[in-house]
């Protein structure tokens, strides 16, 4: 290949570059002119026994954390202080490896217990939400049964409005 060709094939390179433009994500059509989700507002769901099973690993999860994340808390804390002691510099990067690890270890531990907590806060207040709904819905029916007690025949006037304006004027 000569050196004029190559030159050629990256001005065409960089040309075609140039002129297009790819952004990286999702296209608003597909292309096969279906949706992606079924139903207009998505397909997410979640139901109580969901949250109930994440809540609940994340509280299994804080308590092995509790009882095995710290097993090697005391006796890491002695050799850091018995090495420093003893002149080693050691000890001090042992020290400082026990205060790190017992700060991770409560921050993971928190994570766990906000997920644990939210789960069970979620949990009862999507079960206050469908009481609400339940409730307003019921309502609803009993309102609409009201309506069905007319006092008139359905799509007539009811008589015990009066008379149309246009009868009043005729007489």
């Amino acid at each position: 290949m000569a050196w004029d060709e190559w030159e050629q094939l990256k001005s065409d390179a960089a040309d075609r570059q140039s002129t297009q433009m790819q952004l990286n994500r999702v296209p608003d059509d597909p292309g096969d002119g279906k949706s992606l989700s079924t139903n207009g507002q998505g397909d997410l769901k979640v139901d109580q026994q969901h949250l109930a099973k994440v809540g609940d690993h994340a509280y299994k999860l804080y308590n092995r954390l509790w009882n095995e994340g710290r097993v090697h808390e005391k006796t890491s804390d002695n050799a850091g202080s018995d090495l420093t002691t003893q002149g080693f510099e050691l000890g001090g990067a042992l020290s400082h490896v026990s205060i790190k690890w017992a700060s991770s270890l409560a921050d993971l531990m928190d994570a766990c217990a906000h997920i644990s907590n939210h789960m069970d806060f979620t949990k009862n207040a999507h079960a206050g939400d469908e009481t609400f709904i339940q409730r307003r819905m019921s309502s609803i029916t009993a309102l609409e049964a009201g309506f069905d007690e007319r006092a008139g025949a359905p799509g007539k006037r009811n008589e015990v409005y009066g008379e149309d304006e246009k009868k009043k004027d005729d007489k």
